[in-house]
């Protein structure tokens, strides 16, 4: 079965607009996942959402779509609301948050990102406890734009108390943002990294490959 997984990301991604947001004809943006689809081949292609467990999840990049743009896409399942951008990210919004260099995000419009964990055990721990522990698994956290990739093509990740902190992104100070339901909607916000939340994991992934 080649590369369901990753043609039912591609569709989803496509059903959400991400080809308008990125500016291209849909045959377009449907080229930028070729270079990963190979490698997307050799991986299981049975995905858990709800139970927060992926495979892998074809990432679009901040190169591709601009994050904050993508928010409003945002999705819960079975519903309609749109995606919120917290206004306590402030007046430069999702603007001054970078990947962690330690990460090795591949430099490419499109990546795959394996071994995808919502990181519930991660509930009721702060961000700055649990890092060290998913570092010694040789795990890594995810960045907003993994996150916002996982929303589109998995609504079913996001639950009500089973959401998730993205700690691979920062801007240089002790915000963590995360993505949790508010208003029955998912929202992009931020909690202080030493600050545990019962309803907020801390996602990772296995690997990152371009």
């Amino acid at each position: 079965m080649p590369s369901l997984l990753l043609d039912q990301q591609i569709d989803a991604y496509t059903s959400a607009g991400l080809p308008a947001l990125a500016g291209l004809a849909e045959p377009d943006f449907r080229r930028l996942f070729e270079p990963v689809r190979a490698s997307a081949s050799a991986l299981s292609q049975h995905a858990h959402a709800e139970s927060g467990q992926l495979p892998y999840v074809a990432v679009v990049t901040d190169a591709v779509i601009d994050p904050a743009a993508r928010v409003p896409g945002m999705r819960l399942s079975g519903s309609e609301r749109e995606g919120i951008l917290d206004r306590n990210h402030g007046e430069q919004g999702l603007a001054p948050y970078r990947a962690l260099p330690d990460l090795q995000v591949p430099d490419a419009p499109v990546y795959l990102l394996l071994g995808v964990d919502r990181g519930d055990e991660f509930r009721d721990v702060a961000p700055r406890e649990a890092l060290p522990r998913i570092a010694a698994r040789s795990r890594s956290p995810l960045t907003i734009a993994e996150g916002l990739s996982i929303m589109a093509a998995h609504p079913d990740f996001l639950r009500r108390n089973h959401c998730f902190m993205l700690a691979g992104s920062s801007r240089g100070d002790k915000r963590v943002p995360a993505i949790w339901i508010s208003e029955k909607a998912p929202k992009l916000g931020w909690c202080f990294q030493g600050v545990p939340h019962s309803w907020l994991g801390v996602a990772s992934a296995a690997s990152r490959i371009g």
